[in-house]
């Protein structure tokens, strides 16, 4: 009896898995952040960085990951060679210190994401300066030249939000980053205003006399801060598309925006924690209606059940309030392996969470903190990931509002030998200026007699960014179609070029 008990239920999972596996969407955002602070990075040759960091997308790859959020300005410092900014501690151990050889973390980073078929998203810190007031500024950090723009608040330094000046450097700094580098997109977390601490005040009396109070916000300082913050977060959304309008500007805010019982206007969600509203001053719901922030991705971190801030709520709170700009849920994946579903008690909450984000409308994705965590694989999620939620690609979501031109169709499409094997080639289509420049393209495989359904993600066999695919020939006596497609920038896809061969 109980063999049979067993059987029916290894075959009721078998099936259920089997469905997920063959419903899953073609294009989901699957993002992880990649932090720096945690000195995963720090002290590391040039070959160590590149072979973890290689191992590490790899990895990613498997588990059907397609976007990178990499901690690039962690403290107003920087992981690549910067004018404005010193070398950062966290690589070499040592603020200002230089790699060796020369060497240039962030591009190698965006280099290999792209080789991947996966977006960069240069992830930097806008106002902290020192975690720890006790670590060593470089002689050349702007510090130095500026001490008047900045505060101490608890143990750490920050720019202080109230100053023009520091909005105009911070803005400086982002198009630097996006003139230089071929970054898919800038992100921010959720340290706005930095996180309270019980009986201290921010230091910003100064800054608001001088500019706050005559700037119409006298007896409103919350207010004025809030509008700090946001004059930060437009002038970036016009630096960064004045710059590259293809380059995308995504926030990871808080979970909270507010609490229902904190709002007159009853805009809250049903929650009881710390708000981004009224203790991060970062309106978030302005910038989305605005059109100031092109995603958005809260820190839902917390378990679905939870009695403060319960994750479906959270997840249904800010899909309705989402406002036509994709929106993915920020995971805490840890916290969704500890946690036990409500239903069924002998599984982790991965299950319900990834359908919950699939069946929630609005919620384009998800994005995982954090991405070392997730190697850990705790409750076996990264292996959930890979062989069951995650096990066919998926192309990111298209942002249509920034554009929704397809590129022109692939040319020339043939299959050729050579001294590497057997390869699918085919010809960049022409393009009148960046933005509709096939960046990417999509191979798929059908069977010889199959229907050709480009909605299917089980039929992708490569993203790349070359003009060629390697064939995996066996006997050549199978044939097969191979169906080529051109992606730009913003994973517009063209129109389909196909060749049938025999394998």
């Amino acid at each position: 009896m109980k063999i049979r008990t067993f059987l029916a239920t290894f075959l009721m999972v078998c099936c259920s898995l089997y469905t997920i596996a063959h419903n899953l969407p073609k294009r989901e955002f699957r993002g992880v952040w990649l932090h720096t602070i945690n000195g995963d990075y720090t002290g590391k040759s040039t070959n160590e960085f590149k072979t973890y960091l290689i191992s590490q997308l790899n990895t990613f790859q498997k588990a059907g990951i397609n976007a990178v959020l990499f901690q690039v300005r962690p403290e107003a410092d920087a992981f690549y060679p910067s004018k404005l900014e010193p070398w950062s501690r966290f690589l070499t151990g040592t603020q200002g210190v230089a790699p060796s050889d020369n060497f240039d973390p962030m591009a190698f980073v965006i280099d290999e994401c792209h080789k991947r078929g996966m977006e960069f998203h240069a992830w930097v810190n806008p106002y902290r300066v020192q975690l720890n007031i006790s670590s060593k500024l470089a002689p050349t950090h702007i510090y130095y030249q500026h001490p008047e723009w900045f505060v101490v608040y608890g143990n750490q330094r920050f720019f202080n939000p109230g100053l023009p000046q520091c909005r105009e450097f911070i803005n400086k700094v982002m198009k630097d980053i996006v003139s230089r580098y071929d970054v898919d997109a800038i992100h921010m977390d959720d340290y706005f205003y930095p996180y309270p601490i019980a009986g201290k005040e921010f230091p910003d009396d100064e800054a608001f006399q001088t500019y706050g109070a005559p700037g119409g916000f006298e007896g409103q300082k919350d207010n004025w801060r809030r509008n700090n913050v946001s004059c930060l977060i437009r002038e970036l959304h016009e630096t960064i598309r004045e710059t590259k309008p293809w380059v995308k500007f995504g926030v990871s805010p808080f979970g909270i925006y507010r609490n229902k019982k904190n709002t007159l206007d009853g805009i809250g969600s049903e929650t009881n924690g710390l708000q981004n509203y009224d203790e991060l001053y970062a309106d978030v719901l302005l910038w989305i209606r605005n059109g100031w922030v092109d995603y958005n991705i809260p820190q839902i971190y917390w378990e679905i059940g939870n009695k403060a801030a319960d994750h479906e709520t959270l997840v249904n709170w800010w899909a309705t309030y989402s406002y036509d700009r994709p929106f993915f849920i920020g995971q805490d994946i840890e916290r969704t392996a500890k946690f036990a579903d409500l239903n069924k008690p002998d599984i982790n909450q991965l299950p319900r969470k990834m359908q919950l984000s699939r069946t929630t409308p609005n919620v384009m994705g998800n994005c995982f903190w954090s991405g070392k965590a997730l190697l850990a694989n705790p409750g076996n999620s990264l292996t959930a990931l890979a062989n069951t939620y995650q096990c066919y690609p998926a192309l990111p979501p298209v942002f249509s509002f920034m554009d929704d031109k397809a590129p022109k169709n692939v040319g020339g499409l043939k299959a050729i030998w050579t001294e590497d094997g057997y390869i699918l080639m085919w010809k960049e289509p022409k393009a009148k200026d960046e933005m509709d420049k096939a960046f990417n393209y999509c191979v798929y495989r059908f069977e010889n007699k199959e229907k050709v359904n480009l909605n299917d993600p089980s039929k992708i066999v490569a993203v790349t960014r070359t003009c060629y695919y390697k064939l995996p020939y066996d006997t050549g006596k199978v044939k097969y179609r191979y169906v080529v497609t051109a992606l730009d920038r913003l994973h517009n896809e063209s129109k389909m070029k196909s060749k049938k061969i025999k394998l």
